[in-house]
């Protein structure tokens, strides 16, 4: 059993609909064991489980939940930050080059290993990532996460047409290819599988029609692609597909719509639409930093909840502007300003946690330290950097010293990160 005291905070649910849902321990203690946390709380009335375990003494550190990232590319590592347009712009200047070049697995195995260790740098412990178009980049990526028992789920991105020579498949090499990563990787230690339709511009029918086939021959697999980002995209999307009455239904028309579906974006939906994906339990990413750099627009977070949808926090690198969570949080609470209105900070941290965790259907497994959970965890020091120490040191208020994380924080933060009870990253 592994013993760590220190301050603890993590959600029990989601603190907008549950005055509960916030758990805090000043002087906290976490047990691990297995893999899984056995108790978490109060130092005090936990320490008669501690028996013979030695106790880690962390002070001045902050205990939390391992982040959940709902849309990142790994492909994209290399162009993040790179000047450009608006999305479709971007994607032909910067984006498509860089991906053709994972066609060498020995770059896709490089830029695998980079990708996961940027990962759990940022405190990132979960992640659902779009691979290029190549089923190598996929098994790299997988091997690299299967080496550090991180649960990421991934699925070879699916472009049969509107993207240049190289990188587009076919329908029947995309099922073999996808079939073949399922059978092989697919619930592998903690690695997951999702069907990955780049976007509807990128996909024929038939392309469409076979993801939804391989989408329900496997149950347990996820789906995941963008939805609703940029005005151009959607009006190219209607064009394309002239016979669906809106975006979203481009993918229901296919059966892509469903409990693991995960759309990244959603930008300018409707709260019709919203109010449609969490009927049938799809869920959202919200990508704040990517639709600020790309111009993209504002989410309507206070929308898509009201209506009962589903949301996590996403990177979106590479036009994502960082592998922070943290920092995106940030973000996100000034695209709520713009809209007028103010993220809470509990919220914003349900979100990266539990909130991602239910996004992806495994609020059961992840998302806070609750006992039985995998446990995923930081420490994250509160003096990483002198601003903080100064800032989070004069205010005593929990709510406001989260806040000032979220808004201050980086990479710098995170000490230490924790895959299913192993130290895989430390400062």
């Amino acid at each position: 059993m592994q013993a760590y005291r220190a301050s603890i905070l993590h959600l029990l649910d989601d603190p907008t609909r549950n005055a509960e849902a916030v758990a805090f321990h000043e002087d906290g203690l976490l047990l691990v064991e297995d893999g899984h946390v056995v108790a978490c709380g109060n130092w005090t009335e936990l320490l008669g489980l501690v028996g013979e375990a030695s106790v880690e003494e962390l002070p001045g550190r902050l205990i939390t939940s391992g982040f959940i990232d709902t849309h990142i590319h790994f492909p994209q590592v290399d162009i993040i930050a790179a000047h450009g347009a608006q999305l479709l712009d971007w994607l032909e200047q910067h984006t498509f080059p860089a991906e053709a070049a994972f066609a060498d697995p020995d770059h896709a195995a490089e830029a695998a290993e980079f990708f996961v260790e940027e990962l759990l740098r940022n405190g990132t412990t979960t992640a659902l990532v779009f691979g290029s178009v190549h089923k190598r980049s996929v098994e790299a990526l997988f091997r690299a996460a299967l080496a550090r028992d991180m649960r990421l789920i991934a699925g070879k991105s699916l472009m049969d047409r509107n993207a240049p020579e190289g990188l587009t498949d076919t329908v029947e090499t995309s099922r073999a290819d996808m079939q073949s990563l399922i059978a092989e990787w697919h619930g592998k230690g903690r690695l997951g599988y999702a069907v990955t339709p780049r976007f509807a511009i990128s996909c024929s029918d038939q392309q469409l029609a076979m993801a939804g086939e391989v989408l329900a021959q496997n149950p347990g697999v996820w789906m995941q692609t963008h939805l609703s980002e940029n005005q151009r995209e959607i009006d190219q999307t209607a064009a394309l597909f002239p016979e669906a009455s809106d975006y979203l239904d481009v993918y229901d028309r296919f059966g892509l719509v469903g409990p693991r579906s995960v759309f990244a974006h959603c930008v300018h939906l409707s709260g019709g639409a919203f109010e449609r994906l969490a009927a049938a339990g799809s869920a959202v990413a919200f990508c704040p930093t990517s639709n600020l750099f790309l111009g993209s627009g504002l989410f309507p977070l206070e929308i898509a909840c009201a209506h009962g949808a589903k949301v996590g926090i996403g990177t979106d690198v590479g036009a994502g502007t960082t592998f922070s969570i943290l920092h995106t949080l940030g973000e996100a609470y000034k695209v709520g300003q713009l809209r007028g209105t103010a993220l809470d900070p509990f919220h914003a941290l349900y979100l990266a946690t539990l909130g991602g965790a239910r996004a992806l259907d495994l609020g059961d497994r992840i998302g806070n330290l609750a006992p039985g959970k995998e446990a995923d965890f930081l420490v994250l020091d509160l003096a990483a950097t002198p601003l903080l120490a100064r800032r989070l040191g004069e205010d005593r208020s929990l709510e406001n010293r989260l806040f000032a994380l979220t808004v201050l924080a980086d990479d710098r933060v995170v000490e230490r990160t924790y895959l299913a009870g192993v130290e895989r990253h430390r400062r």
